[in-house]
């Protein structure tokens, strides 16, 4: 193999594949970025087996060919060589030799035969969404998936479409938060995808309009983004049946500045995180949300103006729980619906139906 390829263009490809390399692999060949020069194109795949990403960069291609290198090393020196053309030169040995104006390198790589294969696209299941929109439903969903391992399922999001809209659902036992757009999409879906594919995805996607191909069948799933793929295996397990848990009757309702809100909240959770089990507590009534919270070093009083119809409330909840919901919502106003301090407070953007978070309270005591 032998090509020419511009330095930046070459770093930027190789640290969007080194998103799919775990350093904890137990096999070798699972360290290393596949390169793979043919018809003016470099692929880079770099995969953990969970998750795979494959990127490509025009180049000039003197010699077609492949090889494994290492990631971290090949990385490291790509993003250290001065922004200029290098050429690469693989010879029948495996070995890399790699020059950038007064700068050579030699580095000893691996056969490609042995590299693992990812899924290729399936052409008969996909869908299009818009990138700012896929964006926009990862950030406001992948906080709210479990972080341990008791529910395996629980540590994925729920990809769900009907009806022409595509939903995204993150449960964690304690929280719940509900995305929804409108897409064309002809077949009903439904599968779970793991966090952390959903968090590189988000890292990778640029802020446009530009559509993204999701495909997928039984067991994998492939965001295609422009001239980098990135594949996944689904999570299996039964997800639970979330829209149950959300229901639409309330005794309160509450509307409060989103902003305002989150400002005092994050205030508060200054004590709260203090104490033993991080605990704000929000006292509606007249109009007013009051919260309070109490730790070992002080206290803190915040007071808020809101419109209220229904009953008075005093409720508390867990401050990253609450605070971690308000902040993914982008509307001006909130309207917060509950039942009693006992029951689930759902949060939602005020005339805006396309996004749902539901948060559990803390129980009192009775002298709290």
């Amino acid at each position: 193999m032998k090509i020419k390829i511009q330095q930046r263009e070459l770093s930027k490809c190789i640290n969007i594949v080194q998103k799919g390399i775990s350093s904890k692999t137990t096999l070798p060949i699972l360290s290393g970025i596949l390169l793979e020069a043919k018809e003016g194109k470099l692929k880079l795949t770099g995969t953990d087996l969970e998750i795979g990403i494959k990127s490509s960069v025009d180049c000039e291609t003197i010699k077609e060919g492949s090889i494994v290198i290492t990631s971290r090393i090949f990385g490291d020196i790509i993003r250290k060589l001065p922004d200029m053309p290098i050429e690469i030169n693989v010879d029948e040995n495996n070995n890399m030799h790699i020059q950038c104006g007064n700068s050579k390198f030699n580095l000893i790589g691996q056969s490609a035969i042995d590299y693992p294969q990812l899924p290729e696209i399936f052409e008969s299941n996909y869908f299009e969404i818009p990138k700012d929109l896929l964006k926009s439903m990862i950030r406001q969903t992948i906080f709210a998936t479990a972080q341990d391992e008791t529910r395996p399922i629980l540590t994925g999001a729920l990809l769900e479409t009907s009806n022409n809209n595509v939903s995204l659902v993150a449960i964690d036992g304690y929280r719940l938060a509900v995305k929804k757009v409108s897409v064309n999409v002809s077949e009903d879906i439904k599968v779970v995808i793991p966090a952390k594919t959903l968090n590189e995805v988000n890292k990778i996607l640029e802020d446009d309009d530009a559509e993204v191909k999701i495909s997928y069948n039984q067991g994998n799933i492939i965001f295609n983004i422009g001239d980098t793929l990135i594949t996944s295996r689904l999570l299996e397990g039964q997800f639970l049946n979330y829209s149950d848990i959300i229901r639409n009757e309330y005794k309160l309702k509450a509307k409060v500045n989103t902003r305002d809100f989150q400002e005092c909240l994050e205030r508060a959770s200054l004590l709260a995180r203090e104490g033993k089990n991080n605990l704000v507590k929000i006292d509606i009534s007249d109009d007013k949300l009051i919260i309070t919270s109490n730790s070992e070093i002080g206290n803190v009083h915040e007071e808020l103006p809101i419109k209220l119809e229904g009953n008075d409330i005093k409720i508390a909840f867990n401050s990253k729980y609450i605070l971690e919901g308000i902040k993914a919502i982008d509307s001006e106003e909130i309207e917060m619906n509950m039942i009693s301090n006992v029951n689930p407070c759902i949060i939602r953007p005020v005339e805006d139906n396309s996004y749902t978070y539901l948060v559990l309270p803390v129980r009192l005591a009775a002298d709290e």
